[in-house]
């Protein structure tokens, strides 16, 4: 919060990778930055027309890479918040907090052996 992050953006944000964290199976300390770090060979394996084009695309990335099994390290980075930075406005923070939601719910069930949205593998492999 030191950076201008708005009280209710760090609730949320703290809420939402304690959920993400249980049903992603992780232990991350955050999701929601969009700041990521990938090797080639990573990017060479996602499916990127599976996932979205949008505020979402983060976090999916993440828990592909969790069903997968792909190791997931962390570099921390400062939150700041100034006129110039791109952020979220309120209703699509809402809206993106339940596709999160969604979407940790479909990683936890494609972990169960039950295919959903863009955990479900192309069976022409």
């Amino acid at each position: 919060m030191e950076g201008g992050m708005p009280l209710y953006k760090y609730i949320a944000n703290r809420a939402l990778t304690a959920v993400e964290n249980a049903l992603v199976r992780q232990k991350l300390s955050e999701y929601h930055t969009g700041f990521r770090a990938l090797s080639r060979a990573t990017l060479e394996a996602l499916p990127m027309d599976r996932f979205a084009d949008d505020w979402a695309f983060d976090a999916q990335v993440l828990a592909w890479a969790a069903w997968k099994g792909w190791r997931i390290g962390e570099i921390s980075c400062p939150a700041r918040y100034e006129a110039d930075s791109s952020s979220i406005g309120f209703s699509d923070a809402v809206g993106y907090g339940f596709d999160v939601l969604a979407l940790s719910v479909r990683c936890r069930l494609a972990f169960l052996g039950i295919e959903t949205g863009i955990f479900r593998q192309d069976r022409s492999r």
